[in-house]
């Protein structure tokens, strides 16, 4: 569904190793960290294992960032991942891909994006107990009227926000560390059988690591790209590993284990507990700052999304439209916007909005990430003469390990997460017409050499 690219020369080779890693962690630290530990503590029997999964995400995540590297410095195209699909594995699964994108993963991510702001919120005014989806509309609503009109966020200020987000974690990993409280006193709460607990922990761990997929992009302004993109994927996802494993022991000091399964905010809560009343507030408007900016940068390049689905498919040329007042897909993002929040009225029937938008993306998302990694074996195979400025470590164990992990993942999706799961499923099944849909320009004369047809 992207439109079609020219062909043209890349970027200049600008970025330091220093600096592709200060930009792979503004990359993948999100908010997220701020909402799953809660999720993971529920699905885990022993503060022991609570670490052991971060230590796990961290080394998949490694894992998978080498194989995109591999696949994005021997097939550069700014189409990124429906690129790679449509080369190996031809346009039909590329544009199932377009519209997964545009139905599930981008309108289930700003959904679960708007839940977690909604969370936040709620903790400062609250609403009642549809507070947080209240909340949650109202800023997909407020934010895709701002896009409309033409205003988006800057570099600046989404470098000034992941300063704030690191800012926020370094805050709950000193007073973790260093602070004292007394014992948070909550009610037990069941953890579900084994095998299933620990799928559904990983499914968020996993979550709060992506981003990795878009670091791996990096490789086409590193200097010296076939040499440094493996230190900055190898040092890059250390510090993630260290920042988040360290956040997470603090959290588990202060709450405990029983504490943190109990908490729809756990920095909010953890911060109440070891600095007061004050420590809460300021560590929530932090987040509430974060999550505003992530939500407003997911609907602006979501938008984009849309749009390139209009241009390409002449029945949808409708949402092809870019308007001239605002200079944005004002179409595109209406419609985004709808199907967004039709989500948040689905999550808002269940007892966490939250995690029921991640199981509406999850088997969605892996699906087609175990598909990009079978397409790194696709595209060896079928061009082996093609130069490969940077090769994964230890083929094919690597890339056979990222696809075993997207296959459990893909697994444990379906069979130990809601009904979110099967609706998200159901929709990808629903896209199933698109690919009957005439494209505007069936043979791109811009396709670079060597695309499939």
């Amino acid at each position: 569904m992207t439109e079609p690219l020219r062909s043209e020369a890349g970027p200049p080779a600008q970025l330091s190793v220093f600096d592709a890693v200060v930009m792979m962690l503004g990359l993948v630290v999100g908010i997220g960290i701020f909402r799953t530990p809660s999720l993971v503590a529920s699905g885990v029997g022993s503060e022991a294992m609570f670490i052991l999964v971060w230590l796990v995400g961290g080394l998949v995540t490694l894992i998978g960032a080498l194989c995109y590297a591999e696949l994005a410095a021997a097939h550069p195209h700014a189409g990124g991942e429906y690129h790679f699909l449509r080369r190996a594995l031809g346009r039909p699964v590329a544009n199932m891909f377009g519209w997964a994108r545009c139905t599930v993963i981008q309108t289930g991510s700003i959904a679960l994006v708007a839940f977690l702001l909604g969370d936040y919120v709620a903790q400062v005014i609250p609403l009642g107990p549809h507070g947080p989806a209240i909340y949650a509309a109202l800023s997909v609503v407020m934010l895709t009227a701002i896009n409309v009109i033409g205003t988006a966020a800057g570099k600046n200020l989404q470098a000034v926000v992941t300063f704030i987000q690191i800012g926020a974690m370094v805050a709950i990993i000193g007073f973790g560390f260093f602070g004292s409280a007394p014992p948070v006193a909550v009610v037990p709460i069941p953890v579900p059988e084994e095998a299933a607990a620990l799928g559904v922990a990983m499914i968020f761990v996993l979550l709060t690591y992506g981003g990795w997929n878009d670091a791996a992009s990096l490789s086409g302004e590193l200097r010296d790209a076939p040499q440094n993109i493996a230190k900055v994927l190898t040092l890059g996802t250390a510090l993630l590993v260290t920042l988040y494993v360290l956040a997470n022991m603090a959290l588990l000091s202060i709450l405990g284990l029983d504490g943190l399964r109990a908490s729809d905010a756990v920095a909010a809560d953890m911060m109440r507990a070891a600095a007061g009343p004050s420590g809460e507030m300021l560590v929530t408007l932090a987040i509430v700052v974060a999550a505003i900016s992530t939500l407003n940068a997911t609907l602006f390049t979501g938008g984009r999304v849309f749009y390139a689905m209009g241009r390409d498919l002449k029945l949808l040329r409708w949402m092809g439209v870019w308007s001239q007042r605002g200079s944005a897909p004002a179409n595109a993002q209406i419609v985004q916007a709808a199907i967004a929040l039709a989500l948040i009225a689905m999550g808002s029937t269940t007892p966490d909005g939250f995690k029921a938008m991640v199981d509406y993306t999850a088997p969605v998302f892996w699906m087609f990430l175990l598909m990009i990694g079978c397409s790194l074996f696709v595209l060896r195979w079928r061009e082996p003469h093609r130069k490969m400025p940077f090769k994964v470590p230890l083929y094919p164990l690597t890339p056979v390990l990222f696809c075993l992990t997207s296959a459990y993942m893909l697994y444990a999706s379906v069979m130990h997460t809601g009904v979110a799961a099967l609706v998200g499923i159901g929709v990808l099944i629903a896209g199933t017409p698109i690919l009957f849909l005439q494209p505007t320009n069936p043979h791109p004369t811009s396709d670079p050499p060597g695309d499939p047809p």
